[in-house]
């Protein structure tokens, strides 16, 4: 198992909580409102005991970064943080230095609560801001306005030496010198690390139903890649270039889960609809927990864990899914591994085409999407597994 190209890379633990105050129109994740307060310490206790299956899935590892994701983690009690946090550290090591986010609504953030979850052990936050105008945020099903957000950076600042913040842009009727202003704007308080994602219309959702009856029009193919081309600019002149397609940072402020992610590491996933990918005397496994909430508290009360998917990957999904985390990072993929994920080394004919159509860049056993790659990866990626 040492040997498996997996490993080295680091090993994670994602926690979902998956309650909110509301459900964003745009949101596709899996996150519910829940009218009666939530059992917290009942939670917490099921938290650990599948923090403990995976700790026998995957025993000896030092944790390198925890991310408390949603929903919304920032409704959680400090002491349940902390005790999902003294969980994960009865079962595995944690390493010196190892990041530990909370996402954060700023809605659901005061200074006394940040102070807990820093005594708690979370070190880095990353709130969920998602645009600097009230109109837009409004439209975007968030409670918050913007001088709450910033007011929740600026608690962020005070309390953490690491600190994130989401906008989402493509907005309906969003020019690019608009988004560029609030881009400008949003440097200014950020420092050190922005995720700006371009808004997609998920299935399933209130914008999809909206959109679907004419009601909701956002920028067309076109529009949406100014929009990307303004934020590639703008972060870059500031010093905050991509890292990953949807990630900007100085250089040493990336997430080091997100990462960890998209260097194909380890990670285990716990909580209700949580993935995890676990390298065991198996090989290296896929898993998934049951998604609803007290369906998935029911089995974990009762078996000790709400795995209710499991798969072992065969090579050619391992080198897939390496392909598909791994060329999103500016930084690219190391070539050899993918040839040990794969057992074989990428096609040259078809790196040869990508090259020529300058949409790849190999060079010094690192192969990268380029500029021009990078807003079409996915065909990138489809070519290169074919």
């Amino acid at each position: 198992m040492s040997d498996h190209p997996t490993r080295d890379v680091g090993f994670g633990v994602y926690v979902h909580w998956p309650f909110c105050a509301s459900k964003c129109p745009y949101c596709d994740f899996n996150s519910h409102v829940r009218h009666q307060p939530v059992d917290e310490a009942r939670f917490a206790a099921a938290f650990a005991r599948e923090i403990a299956h995976n700790a026998a899935l995957a025993p000896g590892r030092a944790v390198t970064s925890v991310f408390f994701g949603g929903g919304t983690p920032s409704l959680m009690k400090p002491a349940t943080i902390a005790a999902i946090l003294d969980a994960i550290a009865g079962h595995w090591r944690i390493a010196p230095g190892a990041e530990i986010t909370l996402e954060a609504n700023p809605t659901s953030v005061e200074a006394g609560r940040f102070r807990g979850y820093r005594a708690a052990g979370v070190n880095r936050v990353s709130l969920g801001v998602q645009a600097l105008d009230d109109a837009d945020l409004r439209a975007l099903g968030r409670r918050h306005t913007v001088a709450e957000a910033l007011a929740a950076v600026k608690l962020a600042a005070e309390n953490f030496e690491r600190y994130s913040f989401d906008l989402i842009y493509a907005r309906p009727r969003q020019t690019p010198a608009a988004w560029a202003a609030e881009l400008e704007r949003a440097i200014a308080h950020a420092v050190e690390h922005l995720s700006l994602y371009q808004l997609t219309i998920e299935p399933g959702t209130w914008y999809a139903r909206l959109h679907a009856a004419g009601k909701l029009v956002v920028p067309d193919d076109e529009a949406a890649r100014d929009l990307y081309d303004v934020t590639q600019e703008v972060c870059a002149r500031h010093g905050l270039p991509a890292y990953e397609v949807s990630n900007h940072a100085r250089a040493g402020a990336e997430s080091r889960h997100n990462l960890l992610y998209w260097r194909y590491g380890e990670y285990a996933g716990v909580g209700p609809g949580a993935h995890g990918r676990l390298v065991t005397n198996e090989g290296r496994m896929a898993l998934s927990t049951e998604r609803s909430p007290e369906d998935w508290l029911a089995l974990v009360e009762r078996d000790g864990n709400a795995i209710v998917e499991r798969e072992c990957l065969d090579m050619e999904t391992q080198a897939d899914e390496f392909l598909l985390m791994g060329l999103r990072l500016t930084e690219g993929i190391d070539t050899a591994r993918y040839a040990a994920f794969a057992g074989r080394p990428l096609r040259a004919e078809k790196l040869r085409f990508l090259e020529e159509q300058g949409l790849v860049a190999l060079s010094g056993g690192r192969l990268r999407a380029t500029a021009a790659g990078l807003p079409v990866l996915n065909a990138v990626i489809a070519e290169l597994a074919a």
